[in-house]
């Protein structure tokens, strides 16, 4: 099953943003096929290795709305990725945006958001209230 969905990414340096797009894995939060607008790397290198390199960000969009997210370079190898903490934290963001459900909406379905913006908790299930109907007194009818 294919999880990669296309996301926007912008690499900030002091004097100005390098704008990419590329294909989130959301099964690993690896990013694929970067394709940098308007940037050379052959002449101008990567957007990170300058030094007025500040960070990465990537946005997930559907239907006009957008989930920002923390993307993280591991500058030995140029990998674009997403931690798995900040990847759990992209697919509830999307699911409530994308989906229009609030907090609330995923608290009646048994889902509690954390304070934050945090992956949600699942509740405990509930305890019975009422015991199991007892036996009938006297014999058996089958006895």
């Amino acid at each position: 099953m294919d999880l990669r969905v296309p996301i926007v990414i912008t690499d900030e340096r002091s004097e100005e943003v390098i704008t990419s797009t590329g294909s989130l894995d959301l099964a690993s939060g690896e990013i694929f096929k970067i394709e940098y607008q308007d940037w050379d790397t052959e002449t101008q290198g990567l957007p990170w290795e300058g030094e007025d390199y500040e960070f990465t960000s990537g946005t997930l969009s559907n239907n006009g709305r957008d989930v920002e997210f923390k993307v993280d370079i591991n500058q030995v190898t140029g990998q674009y990725s997403v931690s798995a903490t900040e990847l759990l934290e992209v697919k509830v963001r999307a699911a409530q945006l994308f989906a229009g459900l609030s907090g609330k909406d995923l608290a009646l379905r048994g889902v509690e958001p954390r304070p934050g913006m945090g992956p949600p908790a699942v509740k405990p299930a509930e305890k019975p209230t009422s015991k199991a109907p007892s036996k009938p007194a006297g014999k058996s009818r089958y006895h």
